[in-house]
């Protein structure tokens, strides 16, 4: 005698995670070789013919629409993966160091508050990288109003402002400090809480 077959197994498939092979990926990567070009363009005969220095500007536009781009791509096509998380904001910070740094070269951002941002940037990335086994940690709203505003300081010296309008640099550049700080305390805060948690469960 056999036993009748039962009903087909109706559990649905696992969800498989997006390959990390997609376009969002693609321009995170451009991102990263935009940044020796805009660098070069920077730095070109001392940093102070108007040309390079605007064609410096293009590239950096360039490398800020396709970030914003990948990550609209990304969750329109629910291609967010775990490779796009971390080398996103490390593009942005390659790219946003790059102008610092070549900024502060050529004499128009102090030095001191170059490495302020850059200490507190590359911290960030490490600890990111120190608590991704517990979990992927996002940029959050802080981290995007400190990219927005470090974008902003940075164009304005990429730019020929005319006087009196280029005091509003430092201005700019001040917010940006003053927010980077802040969020990196934030971050700080939130990795503890992200390596709390995942030892508890």
């Amino acid at each position: 005698m056999t036993t009748p077959a039962g009903p087909p197994d109706q559990r649905a498939p696992e969800a498989r995670a997006p390959s990390a092979w997609n376009l969002p990926n693609y321009l995170t990567v451009f991102r990263f070789v935009l940044v020796p070009v805009f660098g070069w363009l920077l730095l070109a005969d001392g940093g102070h013919v108007w040309g390079y220095r605007l064609a410096a500007l293009v590239v950096f536009g360039l490398a800020m629409v396709t970030d914003s781009i990948d990550g609209d791509l990304a969750r329109r096509r629910k291609q967010v993966t775990d490779f796009g998380k971390v080398a996103d904001p490390i593009a942005d910070k390659a790219m946003l160091g790059m102008a610092l740094l070549g900024l502060s070269i050529i004499g128009i951002v102090p030095w001191w508050v170059t490495v302020v941002i850059l200490v507190r940037e590359v911290g960030v990335t490490v600890m990111r990288f120190v608590v991704i086994r517990h979990g992927v940690m996002p940029a959050g709203r802080g981290g995007k109003l400190k990219t927005v505003l470090q974008i902003a300081a940075i164009a304005w010296y990429l730019w020929p402002v005319p006087e009196p309008f280029d005091a509003v640099g430092p201005w700019l550049m001040g917010a940006a400090l003053l927010v980077t700080m802040v969020t990196g305390v934030d971050y700080v805060i939130r990795a503890l809480r992200l390596r709390r948690n995942a030892r508890r469960g």
